[in-house]
């Protein structure tokens, strides 16, 4: 009877011995890592820093350049065509898109070879383009350096815990190369994370420009359609 009650009091949750759950925050797997874990860290946010800033500043820039009247184009040939071309440029001046910039860049040239028209439009096309695409490419560099210093610290940190086996003699305790192997695992984590941020961003900045630069092109075609058509 005594051995029956022992091994009922054994499997008793409440009278066996409790077992304390330990977790561990973001912040104290950083700090256990060492020095060379939280300096790699420290880089890896002020990179997704930059990189979300230049995400949301983009964004919204392209946005605004993206919102333009549908009746813009329509407005514009009716001056064209009835020869207000400085009320097509008024209403060009007026509205702050790169399809108006680069309508208003047309108008200035009427009078002008077709050709010269053209180069003017597609020169001016550049320059917007390249407004649109301001910063993007630090986004790009951050998508494929992150990973790397990522890639650095785990490297860094297996130097250290194998440095310490070596020094100790094989005799190296477990706590001793924690902080090695903290420093290998925290920094890979954080670079592919902050990597791949900046790589779904650089996408989807590029995809967003990619339709500004088409509806650009559409309205130049109906800008330069609108000179040849028949008096």
């Amino acid at each position: 009877m005594l051995l029956l009650q022992s091994v009922k009091d054994a499997a008793n949750p409440e009278d066996a011995a409790e077992v304390q759950e330990q977790t561990l925050s973001i912040y104290e797997l950083v700090v256990n890592g060492g020095i060379g874990s939280i300096i790699i860290i420290s880089v890896l946010l002020l990179l997704l820093a930059v990189a979300l800033y230049i995400y949301f500043e983009r964004i919204f820039a392209i946005k605004a350049a993206s919102r333009i009247d549908k009746n813009f184009m329509n407005q514009i040939k009716d001056n064209v065509s009835s020869g207000k071309l400085d009320a097509a440029k008024m209403l060009c001046s007026q509205t702050d898109s790169p399809v108006a910039r680069l309508t208003e860049k047309g108008i200035s040239r009427i009078g002008k070879p077709l050709e010269d028209i053209n180069k003017a439009i597609e020169n001016a096309g550049v320059l917007e383009v390249y407004k649109l695409e301001k910063n993007v490419s630090i986004l790009a560099t951050v998508a494929g350096a992150a990973p790397m210093i990522g890639f650095l610290g785990t490297v860094i940190g297996m130097i250290l815990a194998f440095h310490e086996m070596a020094t100790s003699g094989g005799q190296a305790e477990m706590g001793s190369l924690a902080s090695g192997i903290y420093t290998a695992m925290t920094t890979t984590v954080a670079g592919l994370i902050v990597g791949i941020i900046a790589y779904i961003g650089y996408n989807h900045l590029v995809v967003k420009t990619n339709k500004v630069v088409h509806q650009m092109e559409a309205n130049a075609v109906d800008f330069l359609d609108l000179l040849n058509e028949p008096v």
